[in-house]
């Protein structure tokens, strides 16, 4: 049996009785690591809970680039855009990832395969332009790598 959103949410406010707005952050991230995104519908009931409009609770989120409104893909494509990767064409590499995807930063691919997130640095300048995708990195990219990488993680699905 699979727990609705509401039991899950209600189940993480449960272990913080009496908490205040002081902790939406920590619930928010408690949410979001059990739900893999914060749902229209999970933070209703935070606001309910806590007494904080949802308004508020979004403009809190949004602050914080940890937050996700959207399910990730199967498959989370991290693109640095650090000082390194930047000099070297990560711009570039962003770009064919957009438009071989369909899909902007921050967004998911319609069939759930691949989101997609711009991070400031992933820690790997000597091999720049980076991008990780679920822990597997891929260095020294050019524009014409990308179709033959994503095609790889699509032909694993398949």
């Amino acid at each position: 049996m699979t727990t609705s959103i509401a039991e899950t949410v209600k189940e993480i406010l449960a272990d913080h009785p009496g908490d205040e707005r002081d902790s939406l952050i920590p619930i928010l991230q408690e949410v979001q690591e059990r739900l893999g995104f914060l749902s229209r519908e999970s933070v209703e009931i935070v606001g309910k809970t806590l007494g904080i409009p949802a308004s508020k609770i979004y403009g809190v989120a949004t602050f914080y680039n940890q937050f996700r409104f959207s399910p990730q893909g199967k498959y989370h494509i991290q693109i640095c855009r650090g000082t390194a990767c930047h000099v070297k064409g990560s711009a570039a590499i962003l770009d064919v990832i957009k438009r071989e995807l369909k899909i902007e930063t921050g967004e998911t691919t319609r069939d759930g395969l691949f989101s997609l997130e711009v991070v400031a640095c992933i820690g790997a300048c000597g091999l720049a332009p980076v991008i990780n995708i679920d822990g597997e990195f891929h260095a020294n990219l050019t524009t014409q790598a990308i179709p033959r990488i994503l095609d790889r993680y699509r032909r694993q699905t398949g």
